[in-house]
């Protein structure tokens, strides 16, 4: 059997997850310390277990409507509500998906057609660009700085828009960088893309973990914009439920609709147990949310602090759980240097370039360990600079 001739060329193209790669070579060393994958350290909530584990006992296993429970999609528009002012129909507007994953996934199919252009700025999560070519169109990449922010300007967008631009991914809060667009930013952008036919498919997984005084503000807000907006969120940051693969997406009926159709036919519903346990989350647990965010706003100053101590620029994150500090100065490729920072001093990063060329330079750590993780990593990681520098 020729697998070559039998695999789609399109996929064998694609390349595994540069996160992935170094989370697997962390589990085969012994004691290594890793910041690698951003997922919480901390438990879903008891509430949140307790509802999953009484749907269990009360035999709720079957099958929930192909939009998902129509009491949790309305928990969705109530919490939206009121973290935004903005109103969704539970009914019409709203998609209960397998993750955000699936929610951006769909999103794009729904949208793209072959050759349309999907704008996505960089460094920015993996499977973005992956999701675009999957479904037959062309990422477009707009690289960000840390001396701009890591965030996109209303010159950039129109540098990059072409007949052929169906829509624009805008993840913020940013995984690597954790920049932040705030109000001002945002009404830029809207500017632009008020008066096109541009989609914005807003990632905003990461809602919940902005820092400072100013909470997370959606594009979906601007005047004009929500009608060209697919919200996208999910429930495995702010809720600590990584393996509950539940997420949703909000936007116009038109869309939703044909995002409705994808997933009937390639999921069916997301997991009913997970559901019922979202419900309870989203009206239960606000407290929860506001622990995890003060105690991640805490390692983050701290490992800022620390990397900046060792010497290494880093940019100030303002949402997520992660720092992306420059290892420029060291001379060594992004690469190079986790390779050699995990198979020296057992702590395992992930190289910038996994999150696009602009990355390359830049290392991605997550915060989202303990303290004692953190600080265990950063001495490892200063006598590892201090062996470069001899």
């Amino acid at each position: 059997m020729d697998y070559e001739k039998v695999l789609s060329n399109k996929v064998q193209q694609l390349q595994f997850s540069g996160i992935r790669k170094f989370f697997d070579i962390a589990a085969s060393i012994k004691d290594v310390i890793s910041l690698s994958v951003g997922e919480p350290d901390f438990n879903t909530p008891w509430a949140i277990r307790k509802e999953a584990i009484r749907t269990l006992e009360k035999g709720k296993t079957t099958y929930t409507a192909n939009a998902g429970l129509m009491e949790l999609r309305t928990a969705i528009t109530d919490y939206i509500k009121s973290r935004t002012g903005l109103e969704y129909d539970g009914a019409h507007q709203v998609l209960v998906t397998v993750g955000g994953s699936e929610a951006i996934d769909i999103a794009v199919r729904a949208i793209v057609d072959t050759g349309d252009e999907v704008l996505i700025p960089q460094p920015s999560f993996v499977c973005y660009a992956p999701i675009v070519t999957l479904a037959n169109g062309v990422p477009v990449i707009i690289e960000t700085t840390a001396e701009n922010g890591f965030i996109i300007t209303p010159d950039e967008i129109l540098k990059h828009i072409t007949p052929k631009t169906k829509a624009i991914i805008l993840p913020y809060p940013n995984n690597p960088t954790g920049a932040v667009m705030r109000r001002r930013d945002l009404e830029k952008l809207a500017d632009v893309l008020r008066n096109t036919d541009i989609m914005v498919i807003s990632d905003e997984i990461y809602a919940e973990l902005t820092y400072g005084d100013e909470r997370h503000v959606s594009i979906a807000q601007m005047e004009g914009m929500q009608e060209r907006t697919i919200l996208i969120n999910g429930f495995s940051k702010a809720f600590s439920m990584t393996g509950w693969r539940l997420g949703f997406a909000a936007g116009p009926e038109p869309v939703i609709t044909q995002m409705l159709k994808i997933h009937q036919y390639s999921i069916m519903c997301s997991p009913t147990m997970s559901q019922y346990a979202a419900v309870r989350a989203l009206t239960d647990c606000e407290k929860d949310i506001e622990t995890m965010r003060n105690e991640y706003d805490m390692r983050r100053r701290y490992i800022v602090k620390g990397l900046r101590d060792l010497g290494l620029e880093c940019f100030e994150p303002e949402g997520a759980f992660y720092v992306f500090p420059s290892i420029k100065t060291t001379g060594l490729s992004s690469q190079e240097f986790c390779e050699r920072l995990i198979q020296e001093k057992k702590v395992a990063v992930v190289p910038g370039d996994a999150f696009g060329e602009s990355g390359e330079g830049f290392i991605r750590i997550s915060y989202a360990y303990s303290l004692d993780h953190i600080k265990t990593a950063l001495n490892r990681m200063e006598e590892f600079l201090k062996e470069l520098g001899k």
